[in-house]
């Protein structure tokens, strides 16, 4: 009858133990941050340059493109005037340090002279 009891108690135990588990871990996941950008190019071939320089740097602080200037289709309001991009990153700190780096600092320079654009820091939703 111990043994039960005992039994019974090491179960209830870890079950607790791995509910208090995943329930920490889940408080402990920032959400995504994401660079969102709408871009309309104004020079094509000094833009190459700083399409072909972001993809690097962005991977460095975890950043994955989800958009690079695929269709657009304007479901109400204004169409966008250029591309959009859509890059993700593992939190908002993540994406922050991308846009304030060194490194991305001295590529911006080659977008704000080849396209007008508006770029956009966004924090995502808890998961």
């Amino acid at each position: 009858m111990n043994n039960k009891i005992l039994l019974r108690t090491l179960i209830a135990a870890m079950i607790l133990a791995a509910t208090g588990f995943t329930l920490l871990r889940a408080a402990s996941v920032a959400p995504k941050g994401y660079v969102i950008a709408e871009i309309t190019v104004t020079d094509p071939e000094a833009y190459k340059q700083y399409a072909a320089a972001v993809p690097p740097i962005a991977a460095k602080f975890s950043g994955r493109f989800l958009v690079r200037a695929g269709q657009t289709v304007a479901v109400e309001g204004e169409p966008p005037a250029g591309r959009i991009v859509v890059i993700e990153f593992d939190s908002f700190a993540a994406a922050r340090s991308f846009e304030e780096s060194a490194e991305y600092q001295a590529v911006a320079p080659l977008r704000r002279q080849a396209a007008r654009s508006r770029l956009f820091l966004v924090e995502g939703v808890m998961q």
